[in-house]
């Protein structure tokens, strides 16, 4: 009777010991991964309304972009400029070095390889804004220029400015909720005027 007793304290035992372990592996892959890789992020609000509405939940990389190019298209979270605490979520239109022109014919990108520049064509906004009036932005360095999708509505670069490269949080990689949408890459854009070079 007591041999049981001792094999079963040694089962509860060694049950807990390996609850403890798994708890400890756990915690060195999710934490690394929650602050230096991936990040949660939930819709608020209809700037980016058609393509992403109020409460949709997004995993957000945050490591692409301390590894490699930003691209226009992506869809990309940032701290906002004016009140670093906050968090936006837009569409990367401008690079640095481009030149972002906006009137009510459409946004045009002027840059190293189209001197002459292009337009975007955006099938993603489902409304531009009634009027637009002319705004010309050359981008420093470090500058990109952001748009949401619902023009309309969207306080992005046209009302405050550049986001600073420090500012940026990373690029949507999917998005899990609702569960009728879940994607990868939720969002992207690749302009054909691009890729045909």
């Amino acid at each position: 009777m007591e041999e049981q007793k001792h094999i079963a304290h040694e089962k509860e035992k060694n049950s807990w010991s390996e609850l403890i372990k798994f708890a400890v592996y756990a915690a060195l892959i999710v934490i690394p991964l929650r602050l230096f890789i991936a990040e949660p992020f939930i819709v608020s609000g209809a700037s980016m309304v058609p393509t992403f509405q109020n409460g949709q939940y997004l995993i957000v990389d945050e490591l692409s972009y301390r590894l490699g190019d930003i691209n226009r298209g992506d869809v990309v979270v940032f701290h906002y400029p004016n009140d670093t605490k906050k968090y936006f979520i837009k569409r990367m239109i401008g690079l640095p070095g481009e030149t972002v022109t906006i009137n009510d014919s459409g946004v045009k990108i002027t840059n190293t390889a189209h001197p002459d520049g292009f337009m975007l064509n955006e099938p993603y906004i489902s409304s531009a804004p009634p009027h637009q009036d002319p705004i010309k932005v050359t981008l420093q360095a470090d500058e990109y220029y952001v748009l949401g999708d619902n023009r309309p509505f969207s306080s992005d670069s046209r009302v405050w400015g550049t986001v600073p490269k420090k500012d940026l949080v990373g690029r949507t990689i999917i998005r899990l909720f609702p569960l009728n949408l879940i994607s990868i890459f939720p969002g992207v854009h690749k302009y054909a005027e691009e890729t045909q070079n």
